[in-house]
């Protein structure tokens, strides 16, 4: 009968041998570079805008409008799955990663009709993140009043 070190060192090898190596100064990278992309974009988009003559608040405004259309048609013509895997949570900046997971979520459940499918998975995602908005909002006023 082997010997439960020699067992768990065995295990461990196979493990190690058999595991995808971890890339993370790659990966890091990869994010860095895309997020940082995107977050050009943005400030582009917002300083063309102001350039242009709108205020400074019309012009944010406005590029978060773009950033969220830009998303959701990219992953409607299945581009922006592919930047996601290339470059993982530097994808995922918040506002066009929240836009990519409704429409994602909406996509997949297109077949069950517009109402019962699309409608009602795009608030299976954005249901969470609202009701937890408005509780954590009503939360810290509350704070804010008393303190």
């Amino acid at each position: 009968m082997a010997d439960v070190n020699t067992l768990k060192k065995d295990y461990k090898n196979i493990v190690d041998e058999h595991s995808p190596k971890n890339k993370v100064v790659q990966n890091s990278f990869k994010a860095f570079w895309v997020g940082g992309t995107i977050c050009t974009i943005g400030q582009l988009l917002t300083d063309g805008f102001i350039y242009i003559g709108f205020s400074k608040d019309e012009s944010s405004m406005l590029c978060t409008i773009f950033l969220i259309l830009a998303s959701a048609v990219l992953t409607a013509l299945n581009v922006y799955d592919k930047i996601g895997n290339y470059a993982g949570a530097g994808s995922i900046i918040p506002i066009t990663g929240f836009a990519n997971s409704m429409v994602s979520a909406a996509m997949e459940f297109k077949a069950e009709g517009y109402i019962f499918g699309m409608g009602a998975k795009l608030f299976s995602v954005a249901g969470p993140v609202i009701v937890f908005g408005t509780i954590s909002s009503v939360v810290v006023g509350i704070l804010y009043y008393f303190l």
